[in-house]
């Protein structure tokens, strides 16, 4: 032990969620020592982690994180724990699972029930869906309150998952008839015209990320029996106008790459006991030079209106593959050093 090292002692009250925990081979542990710099020793259902002050109390969290995960019967591999290790050090955490420093010796302990966010959750037909991150938890629980949510932030934050999640959940309660799911083909313009198959072939590739997500949260059965008797429609932007969305959860996703006129078509086509959700990352725009994005022009136009709420992830949101947030702040670092 170094000199200001210090040890935080974790007591966990299952025994068998302490054994996922861990990891086959401690591969899960491993992992967490790898990347923090810190040793973890395993004694019964006592867990003791040493290292710098810092160091400790971002294991801690990654470990109280994702045995909370297992208490609700969520799946934990190396991903997640990469995951966990990465929003350490940004997650909330409650005042009951924060450490006491006492000779140098830090205890607490893991009790079922604790949440990191609060009670804001998704329930789909597989699993409830929890966010990691403060700006999740809003855009969860400005899903369920308003009837317009932009969600807006770099890939990877979760943005297009949370949202089919959350028209999953309303259409298995019966709070809303259908799920619609949306966005622009081929860039802004939506020329189809070339690629081979029927509308249907033309479009699925574009729309691959929303099948995947529904995929997530249904059975593969279910998904195409929704999609054939009318429950969950995908289609490309074009195919919204002249339609008013009842009794539906509308998903617009890659939002920046419509036109300003696309975008105020979209918006208007909201209908009685109707949501919206409007994703969409600025950093990543493909329209063709000299075009205002529609994403970028409806922030301006309707911030400020009481009853949309905008959600604006950053970098910290991310919570694919570790890399992905630092491909992230690489590009923005360099957008801001060369315009």
């Amino acid at each position: 032990m170094s000199t200001g090292d210090v040890t935080q002692q974790i007591e966990f009250s299952d025994n068998h969620l302490l054994i996922e925990l861990v990891g086959p081979q401690d591969k899960h542990i491993l992992r967490i020592e790898q990347r923090l710099g810190v040793n973890i020793a395993l004694r019964g259902n006592h867990v003791a982690i040493t290292g710098t002050e810092a160091e400790v109390t971002y294991a801690s969290k990654a470990l109280l994180y994702l045995y909370q995960k297992l208490q609700k019967q969520q799946m934990v591999d190396i991903a997640e724990v990469d995951s966990a290790i990465h929003h350490a050090s940004h997650t909330y955490l409650p005042e009951d699972m924060k450490v006491k420093a006492e000779k140098s010796v830090l205890t607490t302990t893991a009790e079922p029930s604790q949440r990191l966010h609060g009670e804001v959750s998704i329930q789909t037909k597989k699993r409830i869906i929890f966010p990691r991150t403060q700006r999740q938890s809003h855009y969860i629980q400005a899903m369920q309150e308003y009837d317009m949510v932009f969600g807006i932030g770099p890939a990877g934050t979760g943005k297009t998952y949370l949202a089919v999640a959350a028209g999953v959940s309303l259409l298995l309660s019966g709070k809303v008839d259908k799920i619609i799911l949306s966005r622009p083909a081929v860039e802004a313009g939506e020329h189809l015209g070339f690629l081979p198959g029927d509308m249907r072939e033309k479009v699925d590739p574009y729309l691959r990320p929303l099948y995947d997500a529904l995929n997530d949260m249904l059975s593969p059965e279910q998904v195409v029996k929704m999609i054939a008797g009318g429950e969950i429609e995908i289609a490309p932007l074009a195919f919204m106008r002249g339609r008013t969305l009842t009794n539906a959860f509308v998903i617009l996703d890659e939002a920046q790459n419509t036109t300003p006129m696309q975008m105020k078509m979209f918006l208007t086509r909201l209908g009685s006991n109707a949501r919206m959700v409007i994703n969409g990352d600025l950093t990543q725009i493909d329209l063709p030079r000299g075009t205002t994005s529609g994403l970028q022009e409806a922030m301006r136009i309707l911030n400020g209106i009481d009853d949309i709420d905008f959600t604006l992830f950053t970098d910290e949101d991310v919570v694919r593959h570790p890399l992905v947030s630092k491909i992230v702040k690489a590009y923005d670092r360099d957008s801001n050093t060369n315009g």
